[in-house]
């Protein structure tokens, strides 16, 4: 009995390897999977194409869609936020006041240079603030800064 590869095959694998992605996570597998579904749909305007043909065009169609996702897609997809970060970046750091805290409302901060992605930051202080005060970083609290007024040096 003789097993010959059809169009079918071809479009069954891709979509198994494809689906089976799901479970797996990598993203590794779909290019096989989208590799052997490009093999059945050529084999649909070849239907006589040999079989060392076809796994040839399946290898080299499967090193190039991973090659190209390593080298230009997956560079885009980056994680930007900044979870995770430290708040050393931030302890210290000298701002301007915006607009003044005052009870459960926040007030803002501008940096003079953007720090983490941002120059304006929501902020807490137990002290009395004023619009235009400096004001020094000295803890964190979720995504807002908690500051106290910050010492002027005399000349």
């Amino acid at each position: 009995m003789d097993f010959e590869l059809l169009y079918w095959h071809w479009i069954v694998l891709g979509f198994v390897l494809m689906l089976s992605e799901i479970f797996l996570g990598s993203f590794f597998i779909f290019w096989f999977g989208a590799s052997a579904l490009s093999v059945g749909l050529a084999m649909l305007t070849i239907p006589n194409m040999s079989e060392a043909a076809q796994i040839i065009i399946w290898a080299f169609g499967s090193m190039m869609f991973a090659l190209g996702w390593f080298k230009f897609v997956k560079p885009l997809s980056r994680d930007n936020t900044k979870a995770g970060l430290s708040k050393e970046a931030l302890l210290g750091q000298i701002g301007q006041v915006l607009e003044t805290p005052n009870g459960d409302k926040f007030g803002m901060l501008r940096f003079p240079a953007p720090l983490l992605g941002s120059d304006e930051w929501l902020i807490i202080s137990q002290d009395e603030l004023t619009v235009g005060d400096r004001v020094s970083v000295i803890d964190l609290s979720g995504n807002s800064l908690i500051v106290e007024k910050a010492q002027v040096a005399k000349a």
